[in-house]
């Protein structure tokens, strides 16, 4: 295929669909670390990463894999789950001597009281700082799991235990 002499080629992760490089150097600009979000159909991950020119560097990693190993029975692709990730990364990241981060949500569409924003209400709850609005948060039902109370009946009590437990 013969291309003009004025068409530009796109980076592949572009044309790939796998990053958003006008948003990506909007998070850069910052110069602060980012909290990387992301998603698959069973477990949440969040990560510190710091912008390095050789590649970037990650500081923290979590994963809501994490949490089989503190005693938690639900899924982990839940919002509950997601928060106790938050709760994790956020701690350490402290333990790394972090104190700020910019949320990172990737290509994710941004969606008041998701997924995402249950990380970083956990990681703010741990103690990070980052700069998110209070009205996009979940509210304390669903992030606690009162919302499906009815068809698990002891995950209210288990979400305050991990909470406990991962906070102190």
């Amino acid at each position: 295929m013969k291309l003009s002499p004025t068409y530009k080629m796109q980076f592949k992760r572009r044309h790939l669909g796998k990053t958003d490089y006008q948003k990506r150097l909007r998070l850069l600009t910052s110069k602060k670390p980012r909290l990387v979000v992301r998603r698959s159909l069973k477990y949440i991950s969040a990560q510190i990463v710091q912008f390095a020119k050789e590649g970037d560097k990650t500081l923290a990693t979590a994963s809501s894999q994490e949490l089989k190993k503190h005693g938690w029975k639900f899924a982990c692709d839940n919002l509950p789950a997601a928060y106790l990730t938050g709760l994790i990364i956020g701690k350490k990241a402290k333990e790394k001597k972090i104190s700020e981060v910019v949320l990172d949500s990737g290509l994710y569409t941004s969606t008041k009281g998701s997924r995402i924003y249950a990380v970083a209400k956990g990681a703010i709850d741990a103690g990070l700082k980052v700069p998110v609005g209070a009205d996009v948060f979940p509210t304390e039902d669903r992030i606690s799991g009162k919302h499906v109370a009815d068809k698990f009946k002891d995950l209210p009590a288990e979400f305050e235990k991990m909470k406990t437990s991962l906070k102190g």
